[in-house]
């Protein structure tokens, strides 16, 4: 029995004899499945050839496979007093970043903005005995490996600790979440492509689908904007690589819908 990943999407599936027929994640019409046609690899396959790359980025721990695998995406490592949380996750587990997270306080648990960035979430919490995964119970309908790990929560908020708490935004899909972390030195918000940091790292924008380039409504921006809008913060961390508005974020968000919501009227 393996556990298939897709070779598009960088997801792991349940455990099955044979690969799945399709990978539902890119089918969905927010994602695409792969021009050559659908195709899988696994963790071990995909380690001979990537690895798993850790490095700050803008004063935080990220985790990144290289080459680029999949959507591409990073992870973030939200310390603080109360535990630690990996926010997003990467299709890929080596012992030093393990070790390396263990050595500053080890991890409480794992949160996820949405489905595309699920990867081996499962294989990220046993790496750490079992530790939650923390998903929006909107999305249940997303998770291709189920674990007795997987937390659906319901509502709009929850506080994983004094520090972290999930924010349901919706939006990119309905049970989309960031992550608001209060810090020393300036609250931050850590958001997936939720909110989009954008090449000026100045603005945030909004998509349904970003690959197949289909606008958010502006009901959808709107909840968004509601959602966030009660918290404080001067950071937002992107879902790539130096991907980040470092200072002003709160303003930003705010100029950021202004503008969208004036260009798709």
């Amino acid at each position: 029995m393996i556990c298939f990943m897709c070779l598009q999407c960088g997801v792991q599936f349940a455990e099955s004899e044979t690969p799945p027929d399709a990978c539902p994640i890119c089918s969905d019409d927010r994602q695409y499945v792969r021009w050559a046609g659908q195709a899988w690899t696994t963790s071990q396959e995909l380690a001979q050839t990537h690895k798993l790359a850790m490095k700050e980025d803008a004063g935080v721990l990220a985790f990144g496979v290289e080459p680029r695998f999949g959507i591409g995406q990073r992870a973030l490592l939200a310390e603080t007093p109360g535990g630690n949380v990996l926010w997003d996750c990467v299709s890929l587990v080596s012992d030093e970043a393990v070790t390396e997270i263990n050595r500053r306080g080890g991890l409480q648990a794992i949160a996820i903005s949405h489905c595309h960035y699920y990867s081996v979430m499962v294989e990220w919490s046993e790496a750490f005995g079992g530790v939650p995964i923390y998903i929006h119970a909107d999305d249940r309908q997303w998770v291709m490996r189920p674990h007795a790990s997987v937390k659906f929560w319901e509502g709009e908020t929850l506080a994983l600790n004094p520090s972290l708490t999930l924010i349901r935004c919706g939006g990119h899909f309905d049970g989309g979440q960031v992550l608001h972390w209060k810090r020393d030195g300036g609250n931050a918000i850590l958001s997936g492509d939720i909110l989009q940091v954008v090449a000026t790292r100045r603005h945030v924008s909004f998509m349904y689908s970003y690959p197949n380039h289909i606008p958010l409504n502006a009901k959808a921006v709107r909840k968004i904007a509601r959602a966030v809008e009660p918290f404080d913060y001067d950071d937002i961390y992107g879902a790539w690589w130096n991907t980040n508005i470092i200072g002003g974020a709160r303003e930003a968000m705010r100029v950021s819908v202004d503008r969208y919501l004036a260009a798709i009227a």
